[in-house]
């Protein structure tokens, strides 16, 4: 299997674009474009060629350069199956327990449900890359827009449990303030501590703090630690099971 080149391209606020290129194959695909230009120039930067179009979920911020850039491109768009019907240009659908391949890398994909009702993610297991849209992001998830608290940590649980090693591509740079928050839910955790020492310095000097990796996320995203003695006993619910805890981490999230 080939190792993808994965070049990450800051669009509008806050957001990440990301160009996933086989070399084997010269295959490339632009993960949840948000935007146009700011993609087929970093392309064209590049030298390569867009053959695909993946996303990971509906939300405009995700797929609002999907028709322009299959019209400059005639790239093959894929997307979430339940999704289908929201994916402006989709072609190709994909579920849980579909591969697919872009040239020569292949992606396992997972059915993440929580922040929307069809939200999937790609894991190119042979790249240690993940690709995760808005369900995980680097020391927090995605907001329950569509879904319950159910389904986002059973989401959770199954991106959780990919390699260490594996590189989480989220679309967006909230990781500043995601730490933030977990400091306060979380502030015995001496490795969340060392990590936000890190964050503050890279986004003092502008740099990106995505990718993350699932090691990272497993030691100090409290949204993957609802079991944590330390998370309960500052929520005050020791004891409580998994889900209730992850629920109320949710709420307070959305009210931080």
């Amino acid at each position: 299997m080939s190792r993808l080149e994965v070049h990450q391209i800051p669009v509008l606020t806050d957001n990440y674009v990301y160009l996933a290129h086989c070399p084997e194959t010269a295959a490339t695909a632009v993960v949840d474009p948000a935007v146009t230009k700011p993609v087929l120039d970093a392309a064209a930067k590049k030298e390569w060629s867009i053959t695909h179009i993946i996303n990971t979920h509906h939300h405009d911020d995700h797929t609002g350069g999907n028709l322009a850039i299959k019209r400059a491109t005639g790239c093959t768009i894929v997307g979430p199956g339940p999704d289908r019907d929201r994916i402006p240009g989709i072609d190709i659908v994909v579920d849980e327990g579909d591969t697919f391949m872009l040239g020569a890398a292949e992606a396992r994909i997972f059915f993440v449900p929580g922040h929307t009702r069809g939200h999937i993610a790609y894991w190119f297991a042979d790249s240690a890359a993940l690709f995760c849209g808005d369900t995980m992001f680097a020391m927090g998830c995605g907001r329950l827009f569509e879904g319950t608290p159910v389904q986002m940590w059973d989401s959770l649980q199954k991106l959780m449990g990919l390699p260490g090693d594996t590189r989480v591509y989220c679309a967006h740079e909230y990781t500043q303030a995601n730490g933030r928050f977990a400091l306060t839910v979380d502030p015995q955790n001496d490795d969340l501590v060392r990590r936000m020492a890190v964050v503050d310095d890279m986004r003092a000097r502008n740099l990106p703090t995505v990718p993350s990796t699932i090691a990272e996320e497993r030691a100090t995203n409290p949204f993957l630690r609802p079991r944590s003695p330390l998370v309960m006993k500052a929520l005050d619910m020791e004891g409580a099971d998994p889900v209730t805890v992850f629920a109320e981490l949710r709420q307070r999230k959305d009210r931080f």
